[in-house]
């Protein structure tokens, strides 16, 4: 029909049928949204970019194409959103804005962070505490150092070493990541130098809530560490980089004087980063933000 716009939802397998059957809360908001603006939805595999349109299109954790595509993500947790022109976090609005504690209503943030505290970690809360050591939770690429980043992740362990020299520092492989040769053998030259460095795979669970503070090249545990207290080095860009100490921002002997500093307001970051920054799909709001969001981008809406 004349004037009729298109919307491709180019979303993996298991995604894609669950959209298109309207049984993903948040992509059926989306397209709701967009209904209500005269588009008509399409739903494709994202092998199929390369017959790539002019138009409007959407994808999932994958970088955009064209002017009128963008990219939805979680916000780390359910049903936390966001709709971006990049896939990269550290590109993203929230990572560009100022975040201000003094601009939030502190109990309001407290019900919050207490609410999703327990919603998200309630059986690690109950192993809480500070054993006096250093968590760093790897990626992978270890050996590499990658333009977002500030340094290889080995030579983030090793940084981590020279600048903390009192805590022990256990540094654990992702059970998920394709680790090579060169990255054991990193790994392994590393912990022949240094007593106090332990290496483990996976254990996220056990590990987060009883560390003193967290060191990472730009993981979402970092993020997940907020909600047990615990304070965050950074190594590379991401989008939750306003409360902790950062590499780029601080060099690494200001970032490491500062996790040991004065602890951040974390419940108030957490509501400002969650709550306003992202789309709540759990919200009666969520299609209006949707809606916002979508228009500000410069889409028909």
């Amino acid at each position: 029909m004349m004037g009729e716009k298109s919307i491709r939802f180019y979303l993996p397998d298991g995604l894609r049928q669950s959209a298109a059957a309207g049984e993903h809360n948040f992509l059926n908001k989306v397209a709701s949204v967009l209904a209500d603006a005269g588009f008509r939805a399409e739903y494709l595999s994202p092998d199929l970019t390369n017959t790539f349109a002019p138009g409007y299109s959407l994808f999932h954790m994958q970088e955009p194409l064209a002017r009128n595509s963008v990219t939805v993500r979680r916000a780390y947790y359910y049903p936390f959103w966001q709709i971006e022109r990049t896939n990269e976090r550290w590109h993203w609005d929230a990572a560009k804005a100022r975040f201000d504690p003094d601009a939030i209503d502190a109990d309001v943030a407290r019900q919050f962070y207490l609410f999703w505290q327990k919603r998200l970690f309630s059986d690690a809360m109950k192993t809480f505490g500070w054993d006096g050591f250093v968590y760093i939770p790897l990626q992978g690429r270890l050996t590499q150092c990658r333009s977002f980043q500030s340094c290889s992740p080995i030579e983030m362990i090793r940084q981590t070493l020279l600048h903390e020299p009192k805590r022990r520092v256990i540094a654990a492989l992702h059970p998920k990541e394709t680790y090579s040769e060169e990255d054991f053998a990193a790994l392994e030259a590393l912990d022949a130098k240094f007593d106090r460095l332990e290496l483990r795979m996976g254990e996220m669970e056990s590990l987060l809530p009883r560390c003193d503070y967290v060191v990472t090249e730009n993981s979402s545990v970092g993020f997940s560490g907020f909600f047990f207290g615990k304070p965050c080095v950074t190594f590379a860009n991401i989008d939750f980089h306003h409360i902790t100490a950062d590499v780029g921002r601080l060099g690494v002997e200001g970032a490491f004087d500062a996790v040991r500093g004065p602890v951040p307001d974390f419940a108030g970051y957490v509501w400002w980063f969650l709550q306003k920054m992202s789309i709540n799909a759990g919200r009666p709001e969520a299609e209006e933000k949707i809606r916002t969001r979508f228009s500000a981008l410069g889409w028909p809406v």
